[in-house]
């Protein structure tokens, strides 16, 4: 769980489940972060954890981005792949959402109802 004290912007890493991959993280919880985002970034290595999100759009984006809504235990409510140019839909139970570039999320093996970890 991310607490709103631990709410920080800054690095970490994320581990998708179980012997899941570990992945280098960043955590946007300010409000200039989330609102900046993966904006003007070519692509990016690793993942941006957005806090607190429910829902998030790529107006202005240069590329194509895999997007995790995550519920307040970081279980995967759902994972879905985004076009720049578009706006997504908002998740009710969604707290967190995780973005990473397009197809690279199958890899680390998250998909709804896994548990992610964050360090």
């Amino acid at each position: 769980m991310v607490k709103r004290r631990d709410r920080r912007d800054g690095a970490a890493t994320l581990r998708a489940g179980p012997g899941g991959a570990v992945v280098p993280l960043e955590v946007a919880a300010s409000y200039r972060a989330r609102t900046r985002g993966l904006l003007g970034r070519d692509g990016i290595g690793g993942a941006l954890l957005l806090t607190p999100a429910g829902s998030v759009h790529t107006f202005g984006m240069r590329f194509a981005i895999d997007v995790a809504y995550l519920d307040r235990n970081l279980v995967v409510l759902a994972v879905v792949t985004m076009a720049p140019g578009r706006l997504g839909r908002p998740r009710l139970r969604s707290r967190h959402v995780l973005e990473a570039g397009a197809g690279t999320m199958a890899g680390w093996g998250l998909r709804r109802g896994v548990r992610v970890e964050i360090r």
